[in-house]
């Protein structure tokens, strides 16, 4: 797509990936939507997008009520005449082995990470299909692609972002409605921090949000659909590389990141 005269809603945009990412939307000429729960963080980001945009604007919504989540996505098309893209970026962690977790919590993770973006996409896409035109993009996570220790619930809703993205992709072919798919690997954001939740097993180093960001500007400006923010990992890792690797010895990613997590607990 081209950003600059575009009109572009990001959700969790309050702090992390989402706070860098749109202003540098606003830098490249896009009026912003920024949507997220904490409101003095949200005026922030969008003063700073306003800064290239006066038209940028923000809602503070509790993205986990989805029928906030949906009313909010219409309430940006209303505000902005249109909207060119959605980037559904949003989401919490949980890192609670799949022996403590209950079905509240993984309800509670579904409905954030997977759920808000599906309501908030099918709130829109009549409209972009009416109009044979538009985007949207999924934030995923390297765990959309890999299992990760102790994170089945988040990994359980990114793997579900992974594959609804997919075939979206597949059943909106030839309609002028795009779909992009981006996996953000270890990056430095709260996600690392929030309380009730396990130590992660990686400890660093991360990537700074703003060259995870600048990833996702490179890929809205591209053609192809899944794009890896950033494509390498901290050390040279190719993100990519790494989930060719699991796909290629699945039993074999098992027994090491069995390995890890048993380590870790001793």
């Amino acid at each position: 797509m081209r950003i600059e005269g575009s009109k572009i809603l990001v959700t969790g945009a309050s702090s992390g990936i989402g706070a860098a990412l749109a202003p540098q939307l606003a830098a490249k000429g896009a009026t912003v939507g920024v949507v997220a729960r904490r409101r003095e963080r949200l005026d922030a980001v969008v003063d700073e997008c306003r800064r290239h945009t006066p038209g940028s604007r923000s809602w503070a919504v509790d993205l986990s009520d989805l029928d906030s989540a949906e009313s909010v996505a219409l309430e940006a098309w209303d505000a902005f005449g249109g909207l060119d893209c959605l980037i559904n970026n949003a989401a919490v962690p949980k890192r609670t082995p799949v022996t403590r977790l209950t079905p509240a919590e993984v309800a509670s993770v579904m409905r954030i990470n997977f759920e808000s973006p599906v309501r908030m996409t099918l709130a829109l896409l009549p409209r972009m299909l009416e109009r044979g035109d538009g985007l949207f993009v999924n934030v995923s996570s390297l765990g959309g692609r890999l299992g990760i220790a102790h994170e089945a619930a988040y990994c359980a809703s990114k793997f579900a972002l992974c594959g609804w993205s997919e075939v979206m992709r597949i059943d909106l072919e030839g309609t002028g409605v795009g779909v992009k798919l981006v996996l953000p690997g270890p990056i430095e954001t709260e996600i690392w921090d929030k309380p009730d939740n396990d130590p992660a097993l990686y400890d660093g180093p991360l990537v700074p949000a703003a060259e995870c960001a600048a990833s996702i500007v490179a890929a809205l400006e591209d053609d192809g659909f899944e794009y890896y923010a950033p494509p390498e990992m901290p050390g040279g890792f190719g993100q990519h590389d790494v989930v060719v690797g699991k796909t290629n010895d699945v039993d074999g990613f098992l027994g090491v990141m069995a390995q890890m997590a048993s380590s870790s607990e001793s």
